[in-house]
């Protein structure tokens, strides 16, 4: 007897074996429009989903004109079709309620990613739904979710696989829920609690030594919450910049300890207070600081500019636009140290002379100077 040779007649084994051997988006689209049964493989092979509303830039111009209504029968109809999803985003679904969330419950023991920035209308109830049905959960964000410690601590308490979380702009989120995420979740690599004003850093004590970066711009932080935030030992990035109150001395003598020794990027960005001391103390401390963000530290006069000089012999990176007690003495300080910097931001410092940086540029001709205004580069 003849036998057919159809392409049609392959078991699904070696479909899927076929699809998962195309590269390109145009190659996979193509093979589930062939028909119903390509299209169901298609879809039991996707692994990553973003809505038509997600968006990449987290900022509120970002965010659909027209706020896009997902509701529990749309996530019902894409998790029923895509089963073995592993990263989800429902990022600017401005409408999702609470409910929405509760199918992950049913279909969320595979998700390993989940991203929810934007999503105003998620509370801890939603947060609740995640816990008991996202156990396998290692990258979350909640930028902007109306959460609270209740919700954070349920978190906590059921993904202990936690590694990157996003709490940006989470107002209600005190150091108390912090304390329980860093208490359960010991495999910590990244946090941001940027603009979380409620949170002054006392909630990392004892966090893990796998915590190696942390932002934490714009929040009330004060001495034991800076000590609290090194207190594992392995912090590698910091970003506590816009700390436009008054931390002086003392309040960073956690930077100058064991505890800061792994400390490579330092962003210290509109930091108005910190001043020779608090400089001089951290350039002891951290001999692996690789890059550190000063713009618009007003304060550092030339004892702290010389301390950065002696003391910083791995500095590749420097940070100093609109430094308004930079001057040319400050400026040949760091032209004589700092052997190993390999680019000066320095813009819009009214004190140094042109010449002083023309000098510069000719002794110091590995170094690139530039007068752009960038953040800090975090480590891979």
């Amino acid at each position: 007897m003849e036998q057919s040779t159809h392409i049609l007649l392959l078991p699904d084994d070696c479909l899927y074996f076929i699809f998962q051997r195309l590269d390109s988006s145009s190659d996979r689209d193509a093979f589930g429009l062939t028909c119903r049964r390509w299209l169901r493989i298609q879809s039991s092979c996707r692994r990553s989903l973003h809505f038509q509303c997600s968006f990449s830039h987290r900022t509120p111009a970002s965010l659909p004109q027209d706020p896009i209504s997902i509701g529990y029968l749309h996530l019902y109809r894409v998790l029923n079709r895509y089963p073995r999803l592993h990263s989800l985003s429902l990022c600017g679904c401005t409408e999702l309620p609470d409910s929405g969330l509760a199918l992950l419950m049913d279909y969320g023991p595979r998700l390993t990613s989940l991203r929810l920035d934007c999503c105003f209308g998620i509370s801890d109830d939603g947060l609740f739904s995640v816990a008991r049905g996202c156990p396998s959960l290692t990258d979350l964000s909640l930028y902007r979710c109306n959460i609270t410690d209740t919700g954070l601590k349920a978190l906590s308490e059921s993904c202990l696989a936690l590694e990157d979380v996003n709490l940006s702009y989470c107002s209600r989120v005190t150091d108390a829920g912090i304390r329980a995420l860093s208490r359960n979740c010991r495999r910590l690599r990244a946090v941001n609690i940027s603009h979380c004003r409620g949170i002054n850093g006392t909630g990392f004590e004892g966090c893990s030594r796998s915590l190696a970066y942390l932002e934490a711009d714009s929040c009330k932080l004060d001495p034991k919450g800076i000590r609290a935030m090194l207190s594992g030992g392995g912090l590698e990035y910091l970003d506590i910049s816009n700390l436009t109150w008054c931390i002086q001395g003392h309040g960073f003598a956690a930077l100058d300890t064991r505890l800061a020794s792994k400390l490579t990027v330092l962003n210290f960005r509109v930091c108005r207070h910190i001043d020779d001391e608090s400089v001089a103390r951290i350039a002891r401390g951290c001999p692996s600081l690789r890059e550190w963000n000063l713009a618009l530290c007003h304060e550092i006069s030339v004892v702290g500019w010389e301390s950065i000089a002696m003391y910083c012999c791995a500095l590749e990176r420097l940070h100093v636009n609109r430094c308004r007690n930079l001057c040319d003495r400050g400026l040949q300080a760091l032209r004589e140290g700092c052997g190993r910097l390999r680019k000066l931001h320095l813009g819009r410092c009214c004190r140094v002379s042109s010449t002083a940086i023309e000098v510069f540029k000719l002794l110091r001709g590995d170094v690139v100077v530039s007068d752009e205004e960038v953040m800090c580069i975090a480590p891979r």
